[in-house]
């Protein structure tokens, strides 16, 4: 098949003649170099130099990744989308052979399983053991950031569709400060709340004072001291905005035709010259602090627009006539973020530096050294000692050219079958009723015999054959089968348990290693992650997890620990796993029960681990919600020692001597207050009998008698009686002084 043909996105012969340019002040700059006398440091590069080495380098780049991999990546994507092969004929079948997007898309669900389904695929590895809390928090920081802060399932969606189809996958990672502007209304302060307003120094704070007026009620006032009218007071509306800065790691899958590299490299590390290249509008440039009127001058036609990679994956987004005049803060400007390595300062040691260019003829616009390159990539297929390798579209496209064949013929021959070519005599039929497909039409003929029926056989049944053929070669390619699927019926039925898990697990032996190779991308991640949050985040950060608020201050932490995979091969499914492990979770509770868990060979934290992990291979990713963490060597404490016969019986002794003292106590209490209350009755009723004495006197001898001084009489013997009853009760509860006595008793 003939693929489309590429059209550059600049003029060939200016191209041509910037590279020359770009070559020749190379070789200028090296003839300079090679002059200088022995022992003679270099003179420092200039930034003309600098510009014209890395849009040299720049230009062979995008020429190899444009006119050499870009088209083999396009043509994987027509494959993928299923489009026309370009040889169809007019009446015949148009049919097309979907393997490309059938194994890719059954491979991504497994895929997508594999990393997503366990709590963490990647860890940090600790170098000393004080750095194992800080690994395992610096491992729940970076997958919260991934997953949280980023849309971590699309962006690894993204990176290994590309991957399966366009052979590479690539991921940018970047340090991102956003300011966030909000806006606040203030109604109805008065002088006081203003001026505490406007003594917040902050710069990121900025007040406006929307109105002032009298406050309403409040009449004219005099001053005290002159008595001089003073001015009413004042009510003031303000408005504030704030400008909150966040810092945070932003992730995005590039699209493929926007990542450049050398045609040398074998991989980041060694690669000379390495891209990202994009379209910005004016109004970004000028956000990232560039000038607006020098990116004005840079404004040209859409470049990447041009490019086939991008019209064969979105053809109907391309730009047919732009309205970037009408809008000149959106004219889109070809933007190239740069890591070349380049001895810059004259030391002879080539250095890593950021080069910032932009237009078609790469204008220098900024450059500062760096220590890393924010790209992760994610292979399919690697090929050694190569920085592309193949993908699985690459080795399915014939099987989709073949079958495709395959099928229009048998469809075509099944279409003559069914519907037959007819002989007429010319002249002798009437063409109308022949060419009419109404059932049970008429056909009009001038004598017997003149319109007949061709017979074409069906040839199409081994065509069925050669599909099939095809297809167990697709599955001996890529791995990807019904049976690694569990769907084969042939695999399953009939055959032993043995059998069917043998080969089930030697189909899914491709797709384990393509999930492991694919891992190594995700090390490249999350290792830029961690050095990103240790060198930029300068204070602590709030997060939830596992529903728990937990401070995550990598201030502290190791930039360069390691980071291992989880992703493991040959190690059975999921249920094989999970059986297992079920089989070690009986054997520690059988330990656990027999020898106690302060045992030498199981520790309670190492059974709660096994818990945990059978949690996630049942396919829940938070496993703290059922089970807490514990390390390896929690042990419970000791129980406290039993008592010995003797200590027990002592105890016992002295719980009885201490009942009888109570029940005695409670006996001495009760006889206590039963004397006192036959105390306090006797008395009332002596001082009741000298009340009724009196008046039996003074109704015998007709004596009268002072009712005031009666009344004093009674109150002065309920005194005494309330005096003898208090002091009884103060004798009971074991007062040392009786109370004092009220004022007026005797």
């Amino acid at each position: 098949m003939a693929t489309k043909p590429y059209t550059a996105p600049v003029d060939d012969e200016q191209a041509i003649e910037d590279y020359l340019d770009s070559i020749e002040n190379q070789f200028d700059q090296a003839q300079a170099d090679e002059d200088a006398e022995p022992g003679e440091p270099m003179e420092p590069m200039t930034e003309e130099n600098l510009e014209s080495i890395v849009a040299g380098q720049l230009q062979d780049a995008v020429r190899y990744i444009d006119l050499e991999i870009g088209g083999a990546r396009a043509l994987a994507t027509s494959y993928y989308r299923g489009d026309p092969l370009g040889d169809e004929e007019e009446g015949r079948s148009r049919v097309i052979s979907m393997d490309v997007r059938d194994t890719v898309i059954a491979l991504m669900p497994q895929l997508m399983r594999i990393f997503f389904s366990s709590e963490n695929v990647v860890e940090y590895v600790p170098e000393t053991p004080e750095q194992v809390p800080m690994a395992k928090q610096a491992t729940d920081y970076a997958n919260y950031i991934v997953q949280r802060d980023n849309d971590g399932f699309g962006i690894l969606y993204a990176a290994f569709k590309d991957a399966l189809v366009r052979k590479k996958g690539f991921v940018k990672f970047w340090w991102d400060e956003k300011v966030d502007v909000k806006t606040e209304d203030y109604t109805g302060l008065d002088d006081d709340a203003l001026t505490l307003l406007m003594s917040d120094n902050d710069p990121d704070i900025e007040l406006q004072i929307v109105a002032s007026y009298p406050a309403p009620g409040i009449g004219p006032q005099l001053d005290p001291e002159t008595g001089a009218e003073l001015p009413p007071p004042m009510f003031h509306d303000v408005r504030i905005k704030r400008r909150i800065t966040k810092g945070r790691v932003s992730v995005e899958a590039l699209p493929p035709e926007e990542f450049i590299i050398d045609r040398r490299a074998r991989s980041l590390k060694d690669a000379v010259v390495v891209a990202h290249r994009s379209m910005k509008t004016v109004s970004e440039l000028v956000a990232m602090g560039y000038d607006e009127d020098e990116m004005r001058q840079f404004v040209t036609s859409n470049e990447l627009d041009t490019n086939i990679e991008y019209i064969t994956r979105q053809p109907l987004a391309r730009a047919v006539g732009g309205f970037d005049s009408f809008n000149p803060a959106l004219g889109r400007v070809l933007y190239l973020e740069c890591y070349a390595k380049v001895d810059y300062d004259g030391d002879g040691i080539a250095e890593l530096r950021k080069v910032c260019m932009a237009g078609p003829s790469f204008k220098l616009l900024h450059h500062e050294p760096v220590d890393y390159m924010p790209f992760a990539t994610f292979d399919c297929d690697p090929e050694p000692h190569a920085f592309f390798g193949l993908s699985t579209a690459d080795v399915t496209m014939d099987i989709q050219r073949i079958k495709t064949h395959l099928l229009r013929g048998m469809l075509d021959s099944m279409a003559q079958t069914i519907n037959p070519r007819t002989a007429v005599v010319e002249g002798q039929v009437n063409i109308d009723d022949v060419l009419n497909n109404e059932v049970g039409a008429i056909i009009r003929q001038r004598a017997p015999g003149m319109v007949a029926m061709l017979e074409t056989p069906f040839v199409g049944q081994p065509a069925l054959t050669g599909l099939d053929y095809m297809d167990n070669v697709k599955e001996a390619r890529t791995g990807m089968s019904k049976a690694s699927m569990g769907l084969d019926p042939d695999a399953l039925q009939s055959t032993t348990k043995a059998a069917v898990a043998a080969t089930i697990s030697s189909s899914q032996g491709q797709v384990e290693l393509l999930a492991r190779i694919l891992a190594e991308g995700m090390k490249q991640l999350f290792k830029g992650i961690l050095y990103l949050i240790v060198k930029h985040q300068d204070k602590p950060r709030i997060i939830k997890l596992r529903n728990n608020w937990v401070a995550m201050d990598p201030r502290t932490w190791n930039a360069n620990m390691d980071v291992t995979v989880n992703v493991a091969l040959g190690t059975g499914t999921a249920e094989q796993k999970l059986a297992a492990l079920q089989m070690v979770a009986a054997k520690q509770e059988q330990i656990l029960q027999i020898a106690g868990p302060s045992n030498p060979m199981v520790t309670v934290g190492q059974y709660v681990n096994t818990l945990r992990q059978m949690v996630e291979l049942a396919g829940f990713k938070d496993s703290s919600k059922y089970y807490n963490p514990l390390p390896v060597d929690f042990s419970l404490p000791p129980p406290e020692p039993k008592p010995t016969p003797e200590e027990m019986l002592a105890q016992v002794q002295a719980d009885a001597i201490r009942a009888d003292i109570e029940k005695k106590a409670a006996e001495l209490q009760i006889k206590r207050e039963n004397d006192y209350m036959v105390d306090a009755r006797e008395r009332e009723r002596i001082a009741q009998d000298g009340v009724l004495k009196r008046y039996e006197l003074e109704l015998k001898y007709q004596t009268d008698i002072n009712d005031q001084a009666m009344q004093r009489d009674v109150a002065m013997a309920s005194a005494q009686t309330q005096r003898l009853a208090q002091v009884e009760q103060a004798m009971v509860n074991g007062m040392t002084q009786p109370p004092a006595a009220p004022e007026g008793a005797l």
